[in-house]
């Protein structure tokens, strides 16, 4: 007996149903083309807690292979990989969550603590407006530094988010040590492979379907739907970033805000905005119109309340820029910095975490297939 079949004994639940389903799939391969998950699966004959894990977080739960799959229920097999494998990268967040105490969040991440949270911590804004008697002051110029000043929100927003970004970069080395062999991280030429990871990842290649078609509604019909709102939050999410990096560039080297609409930040915000409007209630919709049989219905809420977080994010900061020289800039100002921090706050422990894992694992994936291709 190998030393991986020694590791089987100390599966979960969540992850022995990967297990039995993957010796099953491997049997079979009617899905080998489909995506990163089956070609990974082809090179090993079992399945231990590491592979489990890494097999998870290659998948895009697009549904292709449930759609295809001849022992999918009423079969007595009941196969269902997304499914499975969606189970499975919630055991990873939580497992591989730092500090470790604070993994049980991913459990509890719902619509209401996300949104309790971002309305509690605008409730205490708006009460800090209300007693220095700034909450419906017009602004001259519109200039909301003249609310919170600059170094206040650096101390705030950089501080958690820092510790957010570390949290998560933790968590993912920590899954990277676990899930790649010696031998693997003694690769000689990762270069290659992580190109090849990060266009993937940011072309979301693996939400096509396997056959560029997109993801399977529950009546087998295509759909590109599900890549084209994630493309649009994605984006939306890194042109508002990059406004507000671009922006504090500008205060660092004398160009202080407000700045015009057809400024750089500005432009890019409002763009960014957009996307991160139309691409949550784009997913928003999918997530509550699919089949109870596309993943893991319990982790929904999890996906609802990240995908509610962003999209008051941007509904906000779009109506603070559109009511600036107003008397309502104060209160728009104060929702929005209410929103964005308990965004920041649960960012470690919400979905955003599956973009960094399967970035990781897509990276993994492709350090194997040049290996492969070496030793042929």
């Amino acid at each position: 007996m190998s030393a991986e079949s020694n590791l089987i004994p100390l599966l979960n639940t969540a992850e022995e149903d990967v297990n039995r389903q993957m010796q099953i799939c491997n049997a079979c391969r009617y899905c080998e083309g489909f995506c990163a998950v089956f070609p990974a699966m082809t090179q090993r004959l079992e399945f231990n807690k590491a592979d489990i894990h890494y097999l998870a977080n290659l998948c895009h739960n697009c549904g292709a292979c449930l759609h295809a799959c001849q022992y999918a229920a009423p079969h007595e097999f009941d196969v269902n990989i997304p499914r499975a494998m969606a189970k499975v990268r919630l055991q990873t967040y939580i497992d591989f969550a730092w500090p470790k105490k604070l993994g049980a969040l991913y459990q509890r991440n719902g619509v209401t603590l996300a949104l309790s949270s971002g309305l509690a911590l605008c409730l205490f804004l708006i009460l800090t407006l209300l007693i220095q008697g700034n909450l419906f002051t017009k602004i001259e110029g519109g200039n909301f530094y003249h609310i919170f000043s600059h170094n206040t929100l650096v101390a705030l927003f950089g501080s958690v988010f820092v510790f957010s970004f570390l949290a998560l970069l933790v968590g993912v080395v920590h899954f990277w040590r676990k899930v790649t062999p010696k031998e693997e991280k003694r690769q000689q030429e990762p270069l290659p492979a992580m190109l090849q990871a990060g266009k993937a990842a940011l072309t979301l290649k693996y939400l096509d379907g396997g056959h560029g078609q997109g993801c399977n509604n529950e009546d087998d019909a295509y759909t590109l739907s599900r890549r084209r709102f994630h493309h649009l939050t994605f984006y939306g999410f890194m042109l508002c970033f990059a406004a507000t990096s671009v922006a504090t560039l500008y205060h660092y080297i004398g160009w202080e805000a407000p700045y015009p609409v057809f400024s750089l930040p500005v432009m890019l915000g409002i763009i960014g905005g957009l996307g991160l409007l139309v691409g949550p209630a784009g997913l928003l919709y999918l997530n509550y119109k699919r089949h109870p049989d596309h993943g893991d219905q319990a982790q929904r809420p999890m996906d609802r309340a990240f995908i509610v977080l962003l999209f008051m994010i941007s509904l906000t900061g779009l109506l603070l820029l559109c009511v600036r020289e107003t008397t309502l800039m104060p209160l728009m100002l104060a929702l929005h910095l209410g929103f964005v921090m308990a965004f920041f706050l649960t960012m470690p422990y919400s979905k955003f975490a599956h973009g960094f894992y399967r970035s990781a694992a897509l990276f993994k994936s492709y350090l194997e297939r040049f290996k492969e291709k070496k030793s042929q």
